[in-house]
């Protein structure tokens, strides 16, 4: 599919859903820093209309119920481009062994390359307390992740603006432990997406943007079901005019740093068939897929005029996650996208897990390197140009 056919097929499913008005809207509008940012979520299923607000905002209303003339909306996304940075796995510790300063200088060394656009990162594990851990008395080879609920603040403080809990960790602590993470992360104005049916929309220099995320378990959109993907993507895509996909999955370890054909296994699961997976949705309309998972760095493919990043490794893992060789080496995807999905520039911007966990710059740019032989090897002449300064070049470019 070409990317103008893709446009038309967006445009019409757009003028559909006007047409329905979607009995099942939500909207949630979030308060940000030099303004506002609008947080849609479509829960599928059914369930009333609900709108809430923060006092001094804007109604949903006039927010979101009010289109303005197709001409000048045409015009305006015409030109119009967004900033979106992603990031890989991020544990800012777990009880017992949590970081220095309540956590409030932990994101100081990124903060910089974090900021600006709409922000992205894999919380793996719950802010939440409290007991019920997934891992019984004396369990092996399990491991629970339990942050303080306060710990959203220093999210928020550091640029990010939507967590992704589509992943194997958000279940630690249960249902509940998962309904205190949502409910955390709201508090402070950051939005979340991975629950089963749930698209949540952000706005940024007036392009809508849905996230995505998916993960082979039962508490988030399932990796492993590509029809019901494909059709929730395309759902998305009739309701904004761009489509961030985060994928949890594919094998974990130092040796897993391949994208391998078929089904990825690990300890007996079932971790998705990460290629066909990826292809499924960017045929359905994601403009952007970044995964998370295997714990490390994976090669970057160009598909139908659309990036895929299949791990962006461990971004923080403070005492959690293991830092050493290529465990310890992550990234910060920066893109900037047009309106109609295509591209503008992109750049990985090389980190490093230091002094435990924490999240660094790295110096050394082996991210670089790592990223770009990979992706020649697993991809060939759809291998995504990495420079010696992480500047992403397409390949036809």
């Amino acid at each position: 599919m070409i990317p103008n056919d893709r446009r038309a097929e967006r445009e019409r499913r757009r003028r559909r859903v006007r047409r329905r008005r979607l009995v099942t809207f939500a909207v949630v509008v979030t308060a940000v820093a030099a303004g506002a940012v609008l947080a849609a979520v479509k829960l599928t299923g059914g369930g009333a209309q609900a709108a809430t607000r923060r006092a001094g905002e804007p109604s949903a209303s006039s927010s979101a119920g009010v289109s303005e003339p197709a001409s000048h909306a045409s015009r305006r996304l015409a030109s119009a481009t967004v900033a979106i940075a992603t990031v890989g796995d991020v544990v800012m510790g777990t009880t017992g062994a949590l970081p220095p300063d309540g956590g409030r200088t932990f994101f100081d060394a990124v903060a910089r390359d974090l900021r600006g656009g709409l922000v992205l990162g894999n919380l793996e594990g719950t802010l939440s307390t409290g007991s019920g851990s997934k891992c019984g008395a004396g369990s092996s080879n399990c491991f629970a992740f339990q942050m303080p609920p306060s710990y959203a603040k220093w999210l928020r403080g550091a640029g990010f603006r939507i967590m992704n809990l589509a992943n194997n960790h958000s279940f630690d602590y249960g249902a509940h432990g998962l309904k205190q993470t949502e409910a955390s992360l709201s508090a402070r104005g950051l939005a979340f997406t991975g629950p089963p049916g749930r698209i949540t929309v952000l706005t940024g220099h007036g392009v809508r943007v849905a996230f995505l995320g998916f993960a082979p378990y039962p508490w988030a959109n399932d990796l492993t079901n590509i029809p019901a993907a494909r059709r929730l993507v395309q759902e998305a895509a009739s309701e904004a005019d761009l489509v961030v996909v985060m994928l949890h999955g594919g094998a974990e370890g130092a040796d897993r740093t391949h994208v391998p054909h078929g089904t990825e296994y690990y300890l007996g699961e079932n971790r998705g068939n990460l290629r066909v997976f990826t292809h499924a949705v960017v045929d359905a309309g994601a403009d952007l897929v970044v995964g998370s998972g295997p714990h490390v760095l994976r090669g970057m493919e160009w598909y139908h005029h659309r990036l895929i990043a299949y791990s962006l490794g461990n971004f923080a893992g403070y005492k959690v996650l293991s830092t050493g060789g290529v465990l310890g080496i992550g990234g910060i995807l920066r893109v900037t996208l047009h309106a109609d999905g295509s591209w503008e520039n992109g750049k990985l911007i090389a980190t490093e897990l230091v002094d435990g966990g924490l999240p660094a710059p790295d110096r050394a740019g082996r991210a670089y390197g790592l990223v770009r032989n990979l992706s020649r090897s697993d991809f060939g002449s759809r291998a995504i140009h990495v420079s010696n300064t992480g500047s992403l070049t397409p390949p036809q470019a």
